[in-house]
């Protein structure tokens, strides 16, 4: 039998098909526990691919639990310090100091008339056309618009979804949350102030950035809901009253 010239671009006949398949199958092999491992050592034992939102509202959930914690014992030693100082026989004239500083500081409960502001999305089913879901949500700016203009009409005290709100209470937007002494709350958002309520319901009527978030209530159905309470009484606040403030790192 005559020899065959061989030619072209296939594999060379004189290397048996089996070590070729052996040969490049040693080779993905190495590349692949290769790329494993770079992996591995970047990752550091996290997921490469962390779902973010879901990581921000565990991370949210956890620290409101300590947050509760950390209430709870302020709360405690409070008392206890309470005792103590009826007990210290400290003069009438100090005692009274110390009163009208803890009332002005709104850490005792107080009540009178007041006027309530109600906040709320717009309707889930609302999709217009060309229109941001940024658009159809209560934010921050908009609770804080509505607390200014109660402080500016005379407010002399305020709650936000029943927390009792202090000179370093700050509103944060995190998600579709609000956070108020790092504790997140959900719409419907509902602020109340004691004070006069004509003033109160003018000083909301004057606001340019309340006649603004009205608007969008007009064009795409925001709520916003005014009333009058004859009597309220209203916590003292229990947390912190610490400021938190960024520090330069050593």
């Amino acid at each position: 039998m005559a020899a065959q010239d061989w030619s072209g671009p296939g594999p060379d006949p004189a290397v048996p098909r089996s070590r070729r398949a052996v040969a490049v199958t040693a080779v993905v092999f190495a590349v692949c526990g290769l790329m494993i491992s770079v992996s591995a050592v970047n990752a550091r034992g996290t997921d490469l691919r962390p779902d973010r939102q879901t990581d921000l509202i565990g991370l949210i959930t956890e620290q409101s639990a300590r947050n509760d914690e950390l209430r709870s014992r302020v709360a405690a030693t409070r008392a206890e310090v309470d005792q103590l100082a009826a007990r210290s026989g400290e003069d009438p004239a100090r005692g009274e100091r110390l009163a009208a500083l803890e009332l002005a500081a709104a850490m005792t409960p107080v009540e009178g008339p007041a006027v309530t502001v109600t906040l709320t999305d717009a309707p889930r089913e609302l999709k217009p056309p060309g229109v941001s879901d940024d658009a159809l949500v209560v934010h921050q700016q908009d609770i804080q618009a509505v607390a200014n203009a109660l402080w500016s009409g005379g407010a002399e005290a305020m709650t936000i979804q029943g927390v009792r709100v202090i000179s370093t209470t700050g509103i944060k937007c995190v998600g579709n949350t609000v956070v108020l002494h790092g504790r997140p709350y959900a719409p419907p958002y509902v602020i109340t102030a004691i004070g006069d309520p004509e003033r109160l319901r003018a000083a909301l009527a004057d606001s340019d950035a309340i006649r603004i978030y009205r608007q969008y209530v007009d064009a795409y159905q925001l709520g916003y809901a005014e009333r009058t309470d004859g009597q309220v009484r209203m916590p003292g606040h229990e947390g912190s009253a610490d400021l938190a403030y960024a520090r330069q790192p050593r």
